[in-house]
C-alpha cells in the first residue's frame, strides 16, 4: 500500500510541475519589450494596427478561431497578370504568387534570339497601370540586362494586357 502511494504521490507531483510549466510566467516588463519589438519595422519606425487588440490581456490558441479582423487585402491586376504569362511564355515558369503579385520565371531563350534571360515581375496594384507592374531581368551571365530591354517587356505586357481587357470587355 506504501508503495503504491508514493508511486501516486510522486506521478501527481510530476503532472502538477509539468502542467506549470506552460503558464506564461514573463508578463511583466520584458513581455511590454517583446510587444514594443514586435511593433516595428527593420528601421525602427512604429508600425500601427498590427494587433486586433492592444490591451488583451492574454492569448491562446482560441484566438485563432474568432472573427477576422484583419482588412489587409492585396491585389493583383487580372490582365496584368495572364499578360505576363503570355508575353513571357518562352521562359519556364519556376515559382508564382497571386497573393503578392510575383511571377519567378527560370532562364529561356526568346524565339529568334541567342541569349538566355530569366526574369521576375511584380505586379503591385489592382490598376491596369504602367506603375503597377515591375520587370528585372536577368541574363545567365548574372547580369541585368539594359533598362531599355526591361521596358520594352514591360511594353509588351502592358500592351497585351490593354489587348486583353477590350476582348473581355466585349463579352
Amino acid at each position: 500500500m506504501d508503495l503504491l502511494r508514493r508511486t501516486t504521490m510522486i506521478f501527481l507531483l510530476g503532472a502538477l510541475a509539468a502542467t506549470s510549466a506552460c503558464g506564461n510566467r514573463n508578463k511583466g516588463a520584458s513581455n511590454t519589450t517583446h510587444r514594443e519589438l514586435e511593433r516595428r519595422d527593420d528601421v525602427g519606425n512604429p508600425i500601427d494596427g498590427l494587433y486586433a487588440d492592444e490591451n488583451a490581456s492574454s492569448e491562446s490558441i482560441w484566438n485563432l478561431f474568432g472573427p477576422d479582423d484583419s482588412d489587409l487585402t492585396l491585389s493583383v491586376n487580372k490582365y496584368l497578370w495572364a499578360a505576363s504569362i503570355e508575353v513571357l511564355n518562352f521562359l519556364p515558369i519556376q515559382t508564382v504568387d497571386p497573393f503578392s503579385g510575383v511571377i519567378s520565371t527560370g532562364y529561356g531563350t526568346p524565339p529568334g534570339g541567342g541569349r538566355s534571360y530569366r526574369a521576375t515581375v511584380y505586379i503591385r496594384d489592382a490598376a491596369l497601370d504602367a506603375r503597377s507592374l515591375n520587370v528585372a531581368l536577368q541574363t545567365r551571365g548574372g547580369r541585368a540586362v539594359s533598362e531599355g530591354t526591361a521596358r520594352a517587356v514591360e511594353d509588351a505586357i502592358l500592351t497585351r494586357a490593354r489587348q486583353i481587357r477590350i476582348s473581355d470587355s466585349k463579352f
